[in-house]
């Protein structure tokens, strides 16, 4: 599916030969002036290369959108708004309450939410051998407890799944609270397998895709993907805490 017929690349630290021998195979600088290719230099300090025309006026990012990057069957770096065919890409997503790198949520303390949802978190998690805790962390940085969560990309309810994604995880009502949160801790489960229990990194790939950690050797270095395993990681000690203390009053 791809761009349609725009080409877009985002090239990140390329050396400026890099980037002439780049522009020089697309039709030498002449194509750079004459085609249309501009360069765009985002706040973030990547550095955009493309030929789709733009508005007098900017249009920023609504951090309400799923992209989707991917390298063609050309081996460009690509970005959509549509899922691509292709099967390696990263999903880099900005719509979730705990992504926002300019947040100015105090993740220290917040409010929690230990009661809701609790045979269904307690249920799911002890079947999958999860944390409640962690998995409490995730449901209240993806959608904050709102179960009726749905992002303008169709990221549905508490856990935030994407359709293609409830589908293949064997949900089929992602707006129904105990299903979204099966499915969700069944996603998370797999994301810690994959990497050994390693919270941190099954939490970026939960956020930004398993494709996109095993690239980067680690934590991708997405501004909206490093805040929300930040906010997670504190979310989570958080309500580990509470969890504890409350269980010892009980007993």
């Amino acid at each position: 599916m791809g761009c349609k017929s725009s080409i877009r690349w985002a090239l990140l630290g390329l050396p400026a030969s890099a980037l002439l021998g780049l522009l020089l195979v697309l039709g030498g600088p002449q194509a750079v002036l004459a085609g249309g290719v501009q360069r765009i230099v985002h706040e973030d300090g990547t550095v955009e290369f493309t030929n789709v025309p733009r508005s007098d006026t900017r249009r920023d990012s609504t951090r309400a959108e799923t992209v989707y990057r991917y390298r063609d069957e050309t081996g460009i770096t690509s970005f959509s708004n549509q899922r691509p065919q292709a099967a390696d890409f990263d999903v880099i997503r900005f719509h979730c309450f705990a992504c926002a790198p300019g947040s100015t949520v105090d993740w220290q303390n917040t409010r929690l939410f230990v009661n809701r949802f609790q045979s269904e978190i307690e249920t799911t998690t002890r079947q999958a051998g999860l944390d409640p805790a962690l998995v409490r962390a995730v449901i209240h940085a993806e959608s904050a407890f709102n179960p009726a969560a749905v992002s303008p990309r169709g990221a549905q309810g508490l856990m935030q799944l994407m359709p293609a994604t409830a589908r293949e995880l064997g949900v089929s009502d992602a707006m129904d609270v105990a299903q979204n949160i099966r499915g969700g801790v069944d996603y998370l489960a797999r994301m810690l397998r994959l990497h050994q229990g390693d919270v941190a990194l099954a939490t970026a790939a939960y956020n930004a895709g398993p494709g996109a950690v095993r690239r980067h050797r680690g934590i991708p270095p997405f501004a909206e993907t490093e805040a929300y395993v930040e906010r997670v990681a504190i979310l989570h000690q958080r309500y580990r805490e509470r969890l504890e203390a409350m269980a010892f009053v009980s007993d």
